[in-house]
């Protein structure tokens, strides 16, 4: 029988909130009222901060981690993620329900998904990188390197796709646009530029391992920014260092558009309301 025209040639998954590939992934800001508070807050009142913060197994999403964030626009930050969006959004709601609610306020929120890349080089990309940087296509070096790279493959994509957190002390996070103006429009760029530049931003990232971990979960059609870039380290100066490193890449320099930057030090829910002055 033929196919009338446009119609599937494959059967549609069922009608689903939680994604093919990936999760879902929220980034909350907020600021306590002190304005409201008048004193600190109530052994109740903090009890029910804990609990939002750390939900009881059975309701907890599959990653959530707090952190502390300096400056005067937010006191801490939750970043959560899960297959479910509804699981994903219970800690926010958590946070502001009745009762401790009244004395938080929410500053910004970002709502994303993480993806695999379409930068991320198959095998045959990945042997073709290496022998425009260079390498002979007919040795065992670039064999060898190519068999290691078909074997770490599918352990990148599963952290990109299910990322587990580290419990690196210091976080930022900060949404970003590609460009679109005259002169430097990323979207008119074709695929092999856009592979190329990218590729140079991400030899940049790579001097950072072991420092760094970086996770870019995508915000296109889910909020007002297209990307959240989400980095993890060691310490607070490796921020500033790749930070300002890979500014200096064509990919960022011509064709980036930042929004603000948020910085954030890993925190229980006690130690944010001691650093808070709550508790």
């Amino acid at each position: 029988m033929n196919q009338r025209p446009g119609r599937p040639t494959e059967p549609l998954p069922e009608p689903s909130t939680v994604p093919i590939t990936g999760w879902h992934c929220g980034h909350y800001f907020y600021r306590f009222r002190r304005e409201s508070l008048g004193h600190r807050l109530g052994k109740a009142a903090q009890q029910q901060f804990h609990d939002a913060l750390h939900p009881s197994e059975g309701n907890a999403p599959e990653r959530l981690a707090a952190y502390w964030t300096s400056g005067h626009r937010a006191d801490f930050c939750i970043m959560v993620m899960d297959p479910d969006p509804a699981k994903v959004d219970a800690v926010h709601q958590a946070i502001m329900a009745p009762g401790i609610g009244q004395y938080i306020e929410p500053t910004w929120s970002f709502v994303s998904m993480s993806e695999v890349s379409e930068y991320v080089p198959t095998l045959d990309g990945f042997r073709q990188r290496l022998i425009d940087g260079g390498a002979d296509p007919d040795s065992d070096e670039l064999s060898a390197k190519v068999s290691a790279y078909e074997r770490r493959l599918p352990m990148m994509n599963q952290q990109r796709l299910q990322p587990e957190f580290p419990e690196w002390p210091a976080a930022c996070f900060y949404p970003m646009n590609k460009s679109r103006v005259v002169g430097a429009n990323w979207f008119t760029e074709r695929f092999s530029r856009r592979n190329s530049m990218m590729a140079e931003h991400a030899q940049s990232g790579m001097a950072f391992a072991g420092k760094v971990s970086q996770l870019i979960s995508v915000g296109v059609g889910l909020d007002d920014w297209e990307w959240m870039v989400t980095l993890w380290s060691r310490n607070p100066e490796y921020l500033k260092e790749i930070v300002y490193k890979m500014r200096f890449d064509i990919a960022s320099a011509k064709y980036a558009e930042f929004g603000p930057f948020y910085v954030g030090y890993n925190a229980n829910a006690q130690e944010i309301l001691e650093h808070c002055r709550l508790a």
